[in-house]
């Protein structure tokens, strides 16, 4: 199939691995003819909630009227899911020839996330978009999605992660992620650890960025019925059921609300019902996804990839299922913070099965099982995904939840054999 070798030589690129500054993307964006000129952009960087943020503010925007384009990363599945527009994935054919053109006028030290964002912001203009939601790939002001001016950012929660890339501490990575917004342009922040805040409203104060702070400008609450209230810029929403579940989609929903009210203010009308409505439809596949299972059992999918992200899967169990017995599915890469997914994830386990996604960077799962055991919970090693699963639905009890994280690589497999698809495995 044409795509497949398309994809092969795009994968390949993947061997110059990252590669920060935005010299190649602008260069490259230049000689496609300026493509990310026809849209405006927002957005979204932040180390959790990233995604679900962004899908928020998509269906936001889509259900208000705009043509709108939602670029992530990584995919779990096909590669495709990175590029959509109103919801819709870009056909396999288009890319194929979207590749094509690429490829004729990209250099030859252009990486994969450089030709990804391309790629996007091609897809993009030709389709009419009138806003675009870009999630930043890791950092900010040198993520290939910089390239792309934006009228406004959210950043999401930031925690310790790509240390190597972005720096030791919260203040140098929240400063290098606040970095991506232009200057004068608003910012929409969610609440952030203090060294966090400090370096993200420092940077805003010397850019002139109107910074617009969760839990000040704006507020929401979970309330007793498990709807959200939200109390914004301009609207007081209640009873907001989020499309995406998890107690943690509090702060991602609000921040994809605030964001919209501040287009209002740019001229750009949202109504109170596409508010509410973007946020009742929002999708987001492998983030507290669930799936069905046979002997009354549940499987729940979330990427929980690093300690922030595997409190907030903790969190959010034992608020929703507090009685469940619970057998866990483990697959991490070996470059993560191992401890602290294991310190927040292992204490609701009564059964822990261990895997190794298909990608080079896993952790092995027997070795994956012995730092489980050294925490107290002896854990069994399976091999590979579709072997964990088949002994966690064969030894799982009635009514159990089957849940599967540490690393979206390991979620993405897991959901490629529950709805019978072929998975892309190479995920940069």
């Amino acid at each position: 199939m044409a795509v497949a070798r398309s994809l092969a030589e795009l994968f390949g690129r993947r061997r110059f691995a990252i590669r920060p500054g935005t010299g190649r993307i602008k260069a490259l964006l230049d000689r496609l003819g300026h493509p990310e000129r026809g849209f405006r952009t927002i957005h979204v960087v932040g180390t959790n909630g990233k995604g679900s943020t962004a899908a928020f503010l998509s269906t936001i925007l889509t259900t208000a009227g705009y043509r709108t384009g939602l670029f992530t990363s990584p995919h779990l599945i096909n590669y495709t899911e990175r590029f959509r527009v109103d919801g819709t994935e870009i056909p396999a054919e288009r890319l194929d020839r979207l590749l094509t053109e690429l490829f004729a006028v990209a250099g030859p030290d252009d990486t994969f996330f450089e030709l990804t964002t391309a790629l996007a912001c091609c897809w993009f203009a030709e389709n009419n978009v009138q806003l675009a939601v870009l999630e930043a790939g890791m950092g900010g002001r040198a993520d290939a999605t910089a390239a792309v001016p934006g009228v406004a950012t959210v950043i999401t929660p930031i925690s310790l992660d790509h240390q190597q890339w972005l720096g030791n501490d919260l203040a140098t990575i929240a400063d290098e992620k606040a970095a991506i917004a232009e200057p004068g342009c608003p910012v929409v922040c969610a609440p952030q650890e203090p060294n966090a805040l400090t370096a993200i409203t420092r940077h805003c104060q010397q850019q002139d960025n109107r910074l617009v702070l969760a839990e000040q400008a704006f507020q929401a609450s979970w309330e007793a019925d498990d709807s959200i209230c939200y109390n914004g810029l301009h609207s007081h929403l209640d009873h907001l059921r989020p499309g995406i579940p998890g107690t943690y989609q509090l702060w991602n929903s609000a921040c994809a609300l605030a964001t919209a009210e501040l287009l209002i203010d740019a001229g750009l009308p949202v109504r109170a019902e596409a508010l509410a409505g973007g946020i009742a439809n929002a999708r987001w596949e492998g983030r507290m996804e669930r799936f069905p299972l046979p002997a009354e059992v549940e499987l729940l999918l979330d990427g929980a990839h690093n300690p922030a992200g595997a409190r907030a899967l903790a969190e959010s169990l034992r608020r929703e299922q507090p009685s469940k017995r619970i057998v866990l599915v483990l697959g991490i890469m070996a470059d993560k913070n191992l401890t602290g997914i294991l310190h927040a994830l292992l204490p609701l386990a009564d059964q822990v099965i261990t895997v190794a996604p298909d990608q080079e960077r896993a952790l092995d799962a027997a070795q994956l099982a012995a730092h489980c055991t050294a925490f107290g919970n002896v854990a069994t090693p399976a091999g590979t995904v579709a072997q964990g699963l088949a002994i966690a639905q064969s030894q799982a009890h009635p009514r159990d939840l089957i849940v599967v994280a540490g690393s979206l690589f390991t979620v993405g497999e897991t959901r490629a054999l529950l709805t019978g698809q072929t998975s892309t495995a190479v995920r940069g």
